[in-house]
């Protein structure tokens, strides 16, 4: 008799298409901001770069979720997994 209740897979977050999120890679001394952009899921986004003041605009048109550090993390090594087949490794 096992000790410990079987593994169970958290439930998927379900498809929000009314979830933005933003994801600050870099804010440029030129003015621009490059950033990362999804609906419904995080992990499914595209690179943008816009004007300071058009990004501002832009996010806050779109009612975005900012994610923390630790959720950009989170991701990062998500696709690393994804790519490598293992969680963690860079090359």
């Amino acid at each position: 008799m096992p000790l410990h209740p079987p593994y169970i897979e958290p439930p998927l977050r379900a498809f929000d298409v009314t979830r933005r999120y933003v994801r600050v890679r870099q804010c440029r001394d030129d003015g621009f901001v490059e950033f990362d952009f999804a609906i419904g899921d995080p992990g499914l986004s595209v690179e943008l770069v816009m004007a300071f003041q058009d990004y501002d605009s832009f996010c806050t048109a779109n009612h975005v979720v900012h994610l923390s550090r630790e959720e950009a993390e989170a991701l990062d090594s998500e696709q690393l997994k994804w790519r490598y087949g293992k969680p963690g490794l860079f090359d």
